[in-house]
Parts: C-alpha cells; structure tokens; sequence
C-alpha cells in the first residue's frame, strides 16, 4: 500500500514532468463515450492476465445508477439485540474470533450501537451490536433503548439474543412486537446453553412465537457456526438499506496532545460547559460525543483523552484513555487534529496526524489559541515566523489538509470549521468513474512513462477505485510501480479532481501475462 506521507525510495521530484493543466484540458476534451469504450477495452484485455477471486469481485463490485454515477453496495446488515446482560457482545465477540466489544458482568456496559465488519463461509457482513432493549427506561437507559430501535430498522437479518437459563421475560415479549411489526427476518437466539443437558431450557422459547430457538454459548462458542450456516442463507447479498449511515449526523473526532484546548473546542461549539477545561493536562479519560449545530447542521463531535507519549502510557487510566482514543477515531469519519501554535510543533503532533494517516479518516488540522499571536509584540511575531517554517518542513506530507486558525477559548474563526469539515468529507466520499480514471492513466503514462528498472518496463493494464472513505485506487500492473512514481501519480489525482482533506490509498496487483 503506498500511502501520501511514504518518505521511502525513490524522491517524488523525479516524477515531476508535466504540466497538470495541460493534463486536465486534455481530459476535458476527451469524448465520454470514447472514454467508455477505451476503458472497456483495457478491461477486457485483462483477459489475458492471470487473475484470482479477489480481482474478479473487485472488477465486478462497482454499480453504476441511472444517473451514471458508480458506487459500491453496502455489505448487508445483521444487529444483535435483545434485554441487558443476556450476551449480546460475548456474541459478538464470538463471531467476530476476537475480543472486540467490551464485555463486563454487570448489565448496561454497552450503550451506542456499534458496528463491526465480520465474515463467515467468505460471506462478509456487518455486525451492529447494540444496548440492551428495556421497555418505559429513562434517562440514559432511554437513548439506549431508542438506539437498538435504530438499529433494527436499518437492519437487513435481526439476531434476537435471550438468557434461556432465565426463560422468557414481560421485556422480551416487548421486544418480539417490535421485531414482528420491523418484518426482518429474526433469529431467536437461546443464549447461555453451555452443554446438552441445558437445551431443554431453550425448547421453552418456542412460546415467543418467532419459530425455533437456536441454542448457543456466546462465551464457550457452541452451537455458533450452525446458527451462523442459517444465517449466510438467508442474507442479501448487498444490503437493502445501502448507506445505512447517511442522514445522521457527520462523526468528528478532536484529537490532539493534551491541553491543546480539545475540550475548549467542543464547549465552544456546544455552546455551553460539556465537557471539564482545566489547566492540569490530562482531564478528559472517556471519549464524549456531543450533537453540536454549526453552520446550519448538526455534527457529532467526539471529544477525546490526549495521547501522550509511549512513556506515560505503561499504566493506569491513562492507558486505557489512550485506547479509547484510538476506538473513538476509528468510529469517526473526520479528524481534527488540534495544534497549539503558542508551542513548537512536537514528535507527539506528528504522530498523532500519522494515526489519523493510518485509519484513512478525513483530516482537518485546527491551529487554536491563534489570540495569543495577535499581539504585536517581538516574541508573538517570532513565533508566527517560526510556526510557518515548523508547517512548511514538518507537515509537507499532509499539505493537502484544509488548514484553520481559530482559538477555542473565545470562539475566533470557528465558522471557518465547517467549510474545512465538509470539504474533507466531500473528498472523502468522492469517487471517479472508472472511464475518467483509465483514461486519466493512459494520458498520464504517455506523457510520462515508469522509467525502466532492470532492462524491465512495469506498464499500467488497469485501473479502478475500488473503495470511498478513504478513496482507495487499485492498479493492475505488469510489474512493481516506485514508491515515487505512485506518489506522482497521488499528487497529479489531487491536482485535477482535488481530494484535499483526504488520505489516497494507491494498491498494485501486479499480475503476469497467461501462458498459452
């Protein structure tokens, strides 16, 4: 995978012929139908080349709409739900082979759904793990409640999870209503049978009325497999409610080293005291999200524990901030790293944007407490000198990130956020016809071919976006592409289609020509 901040072999400058411009032109005159026809005939002449399954479902994933635009199906949606405390994330756990949601004794540990990519018999779906469902709750345990209903609705296959040592329940029949008028189809799952001597147990669920109970042990793995073997039957093969995320509120994680004015950031937005500001370094530990309107529209910001240096994080509470950190990051679809300009830019900034590189999130870098350089005296104006310098050598790699200067305790340039925030996003989901993208390589190799390595030529036979969020290009190729020709192929795909705010992710099939 080559990835824009790659700083190993080759030096980018040597892929630096051309003029983008004249490229763009170029390909604003070409004709869409040519375009077409051209791509296609590099696909099939694909042919010729040994492929596997992989490159056959990836050539055969993207769906073009009545509009002309492409994209990729959504994986089809199976939710767990069920009472607090009857296994719903041991099962989860379980089907996913590794320990993944949080798993406790005490009921009400798990309260957003959560959603994890799973597989089984090379049939990959996604996994919603939800709060424990309780009629007339309250509070906290209300918005819970409200979120396995979500979870339900935009769900393709409904598992139903009961504790069959402890039988039906007034709740679980509640939950049967709500599952009949969804018209999903629902697995009743009779949980916590750890060996043949409970089944009987189970046999009593069949009075809930939603056909024969399935016993399992979440926690041992028995009876499993079989109830997943039933469950792949009956799964679409993309899902009926494509995009199950879209209509909510966009997700932006705040990160940063600690003290950097996070918190700050989010009260300011919030408009009120959400979070606890205090000068002692390290006062936020849990993750807190918060619907906050900005520019007309509502955003879920997520407030996060600052990451501190490997050193400090061997132990205790600090530890655990640090990974909740990283899960709330890779929930969220937006990253805004905040940078305190009164102070150098430290190791600690550049990996915590090397983090936000690595889980392919949208990227905005937020420069707070810019007051502080307003005053014109020496030292303020040495400093903002110094900064665009600090900017210049140490943040070349993410040059493409939408950049603001605000500061979080008075509120200064916070609207700026939103336009930076939706550019990312924007890119972040964008995605080029297959037709413009061949046709953008074919013009790009002939104006500036791979140089020859080994008496060798690598030729580019294909290519496609293969995924959004980030935008993810696959190249067939005849050979290994330099690190440096695939990041000038990186900065010539920004300088035409843009995609400022988002990491690309360049992938090589390198595939050999069939022997006859």
């Amino acid at each position: 995978m080559a990835r824009d901040d790659q700083t190993t072999g080759y030096d980018g400058d040597e892929y630096d012929g051309g003029d983008a411009e004249a490229l763009a032109a170029r390909l604003a005159g070409l004709d869409d139908e040519l375009i077409e026809r051209r791509a296609e005939a590099l696909r099939l002449s694909l042919e010729d080349y040994d492929l596997d399954d992989e490159d056959a479902d990836l050539l055969g994933a993207t769906i073009v709409d009545e509009h002309g635009n492409e994209y990729t199906p959504a994986l089809p949606v199976v939710a767990i739900v069920g009472r607090p405390n009857v296994g719903k994330s041991a099962l989860v756990n379980r089907i996913l082979g590794r320990r993944e949601a949080v798993v406790e004794d005490t009921p009400g540990v798990t309260r957003d759904r959560v959603t994890y990519k799973a597989e089984w018999m090379e049939r990959r779906f996604s996994l919603v793990d939800t709060g424990g469902w309780e009629p007339d709750a309250k509070g906290i345990d209300r918005s819970v409640a409200a979120q396995a209903e979500v979870a339900i609705d935009l769900a393709d296959v409904v598992l139903f999870v009961v504790d069959a040592m402890v039988g039906a329940t007034s709740t679980d029949e509640h939950v049967v209503r709500l599952l009949r008028k969804s018209g999903k189809p629902v697995f009743l799952v009779a949980n916590k049978i750890d060996d043949a001597r409970q089944e009987p147990e189970a046999a009593a669920l069949w009075n809930l009325g939603l056909g024969e109970p399935y016993p399992v042990s979440a926690i041992h793995g028995r009876g499993v497999a079989d109830l997943l073997d039933e469950v792949v039957k009956v799964l679409p093969d993309f899902s009926a409610i494509a995009g199950y995320e879209i209509g909510g509120p966009r997700r932006v994680a705040i990160l940063g080293r600690p003290n950097v004015g996070k918190s700050s950031l989010l009260n300011k937005a919030a408009g009120e005291e959400r979070v606890v500001v205090n000068e002692l370094a390290g006062t936020t530990r849990d993750p807190v999200d918060e619907i906050v309107e900005l520019g007309g529209r509502p955003w879920r910001f997520v407030d996060t524990a600052g990451i501190r240096r490997r050193v400090h994080l061997q132990q205790g509470a600090d530890f655990y901030a640090s990974l909740r950190t990283s899960a709330a990051l890779e929930k969220a679809e937006v990253a805004v790293v905040v940078l305190d300009v009164s102070q150098p830019l430290s190791t600690q900034d550049l990996n915590i944007i090397d983090m936000v590189l690595e889980s392919g999130r949208a990227l905005v870098l937020a420069f707070n407490k810019w007051d502080r350089l307003n005053d014109d005296d020496m030292e303020n104006i040495d400093r903002r000198r110094y900064l665009e310098r600090e900017i210049e050598q140490d943040l070349q790699h993410v040059a493409w990130a939408p950049r603001v200067n605000i500061s979080a305790r008075t509120g200064r340039h916070l609207d700026k956020l939103v336009p930076a925030l939706e550019q990312a996003l924007e890119s972040w989901d964008q995605r080029i016809p297959t037709g413009k993208f061949n046709a953008f390589l074919s013009e790009l190799v002939a104006e500036h071919p791979h140089p020859l390595r080994g008496g060798k030529q690598p030729r580019i036979l294909f290519g496609t976006q293969a995924s959004t969020r980030p935008p993810t290009f696959v190249l067939f190729t005849t050979g290994f592409l330099d690190p440096g020709y695939r990041r000038f192929i990186q900065r010539r795909l920004r300088e035409i289609w843009g995609f400022e705010g988002t990491p690309i992710v360049l992938n090589m099939r390198v595939r050999e020509r069939r022997q006859r």
